[in-house]
This record gives structure tokens, sequence and C-alpha cells, in this order.
């Protein structure tokens, strides 16, 4: 049991100290202190835009080297907590030890997850929309389960949910939603979620009870900042208000409160109905149509940087993950191979192991000659 725990411990260092390096803590600590002034001027909110971007950035980062330090005095205290229950034979104590030993293997494997998220958005907070597709009726019911998966993933590491545009389809679920996660890291995370869902299960708006296969895509977009210059010329949108749809509360549904705005050399159309304020969706609608045309950018100079190269690998395809519920319980990632049958846990945001080999994934594949 002791060789055991000391071979455990000896990865789990060597794997920290990695972390560590990586994350460059003396940096870390200087960006606290050099925020820390920032955050304490007595004109910091005649900004205030840029008062919350100094505010949550010091936080989160405060955040990071406090949990960071957490785990290397966990890992340092466990040895001795294990030394302590041999010499005494106390298996209650080992059984603990053990249980802590697992439980710094997840939180250390976590954390060196973060470390692969260094695209140039990766940082950035997400901009989540999920599509109703092939399936009629069960693929909008479908995206409305994933958009509860999503949710309730967000809901599980206190990541901040605000919705912009829900699309309610006529017999149940939705045609589509767009929400945003405001979290650092966000669309790092989230970004490997992109691509088509396929839903396998007995059909619940079927009378003959058949089985139903139905699709949802999911687009992950990096919510763009002012230093991203995505200027839209006035003339270059159509802007149309109109009265929200679906359930709503007081005033939701009274006022032509809706904003829809066409880009009209892209075609792309985006709309927004959370708010009660006209100007609040209009604010909100601007900022996912900046986002796709950000997107739209990137993905034109990556095809224009693709076209020089002769590597004729696959991208990431439409088809990324499959939900089967009948005539088995599956969960499957089409690229990383990775499965469960817990498709109950799964369906209630239970996705960590799913979205961590989607990163280790796409970390192997973008390092490959």
């Amino acid at each position: 049991m002791a060789l055991d725990f000391s071979a455990a411990v000896a990865e789990l260092e060597t794997t920290l100290s990695s972390i560590e390096a990586v994350l460059d803590l003396p940096a870390m600590s200087s960006e606290v202190s050099e925020l820390e002034i920032q955050a304490s001027a007595p004109d910091l909110w005649d900004d205030p835009a840029a008062a919350q971007k100094v505010t949550s950035r010091l936080s989160f980062v405060q955040g990071e080297l406090r949990k960071v330090s957490a785990l290397r005095q966990r890992l340092e205290d466990l040895p001795i907590l294990v030394e302590l229950a041999e010499g005494e034979g106390d298996q209650d104590s080992l059984a603990e030890a053990e249980k802590e030993l697992g439980e710094l293997q997840r939180s250390i494997s976590e954390l060196e997850v973060r470390t692969l998220l260094a695209g140039e958005y990766d940082i950035r907070e997400a901009l989540v929309t999920i599509r109703s597709e092939a399936g009629g009726v069960d693929a909008a019911d479908w995206a409305e389960m994933l958009l509860r998966m999503y949710t309730r993933y967000c809901e599980r590491h206190d990541w901040a949910v605000e919705v912009y545009d829900i699309s309610y389809a006529e017999e149940a679920g939705i045609k589509s939603a767009t929400f945003a996660v405001k979290a650092p890291y966000a669309y790092g995370t989230l970004s490997v979620e992109q691509g088509t869902h396929r839903l396998v299960r007995i059909s619940p708006f079927d009378n003959q009870g058949r089985r139903q296969t139905s699709f949802a895509a999911v687009e992950v977009l990096p919510v763009t900042e002012q230093t991203d210059h995505v200027d839209i010329p006035e003339n270059e949108m159509r802007i149309d208000v109109f009265r929200s749809s679906g359930p709503g509360g007081q005033s939701v549904n009274t006022t032509d409160s809706a904003v829809r705005i066409t880009h009209i050399p892209t075609g792309i159309v985006v709309s927004c109905q959370n708010e009660k304020s006209q100007i609040q969706n209009r604010a909100a609608a601007l900022r996912v149509l900046q986002a796709r045309l950000l997107e739209r950018r990137r993905i034109e100079e990556r095809a224009a940087m693709d076209a020089l190269k002769t590597d004729t690998s696959g991208s990431w395809g439409n088809q990324m993950r499959s939900y089967v519920l009948h005539p088995y319980q599956m969960v499957k990632d089409l690229r990383t191979e990775y499965e469960t049958g817990n498709t109950s846990g799964v369906l209630d945001g239970e996705i960590d192991d799913f979205i961590e080999s989607g990163i280790r994934w796409r970390r192997q594949g973008s390092v490959l000659p």
C-alpha cells in the first residue's frame, strides 16, 4: 500500500510541478499586485466596463493561485497522513487517504487540461447557440434537452449563464437558443462541444412507440471584445423590432422589445428577446452578430492558411457525439472514442470527462506533424 501511494504521489508531484511551470506562478502573483493597484484607483468606476474587466480578472487570477496553492498543500500533506495511518494500523485513515488521493488525481487532471487551453481566444467567455435539425418535433425536444444539459453543466461549475434568445417550436421543444457563458476559459472549454449531436430513442411523440433518430447542432463562439475591431457600419444592418414569443412574465409579450438584426452583406440574422428593454436587446443582439462575424473572419483566415498546406486531415466533422437511449444506454464521442453508459448523468450536465477528452484530443491533433 505504501509503495502504491508513494508512486502515485510522485506522479502527481511531477504533473503539478509541470502545471506550476506552465502557469508561471511568479508572473501570476505580479499580475495580481498590478491589478490590485488598478482596482484601488479612486477613478476606477469612471469607466464601468474597464472596471468590471479589472475586477473580474483580479478575482480570476487570485482564484487560480489559491487553487494551485491548495492542491500543492494537499499533495504535501498526503504522505504524512498515510505514514501516520500505517504507523497506527488505522484502516479508516488509510481509506480516507485513498479517497483524498483519488480526489487529488481528478483535481490535478482538470487543472492540467486548463493548461492545454492556449488558443488565441480560449480565455474568452463563450457564446453558445443550439439549433434543432433533422427529426421534426423530436429534434426540437432534443435541442431543449441539450440546452438543459449545458445549463446544468455551467451550474455545476458556478458559471453564470445569460440567455439571449429562445425560439420555441410549435408542438414541443425549441427551434434554437443562444446564451452566453460568463466565465474565463468558457470558450476554450466548451469549443470542443461544437458539432452535431445525435439522439436515438423511443419517441415520446410517436403513438406507435417507434425508435427515432434526431439531430441538433451546437455552435460555440468566443465573445468579442473591444480589441477585436469588428466594425459594422449602420448601413449594413437592417434592424427589426417585434414582440417576444413563448413563455414570459410581465411586459415580455406586451411591447415591441425584441430585436432582430440582419447583416445585409453576409445574410447573418440574429435576434434577442430575453431583456425587457429594446435597447438592451439591441445591444445583446449586436454582441452576437459581432461574435459571428469574428468567427467568419477567423474561418476565412484559416481557410486561406489551409490552402497553402498539403495537409488533408479531416476537420471536426459534423456528427461529433451520439446519445443512444434505446435499445441500450450509451453516450459516445465519435472523435475521441470516449463513451459512458451513464446517459442520465450526461444529460444532467455531467460532461466533464467528454470535454476533457475532447480538449486532449484537439491538443494532440494540433501538435501532429
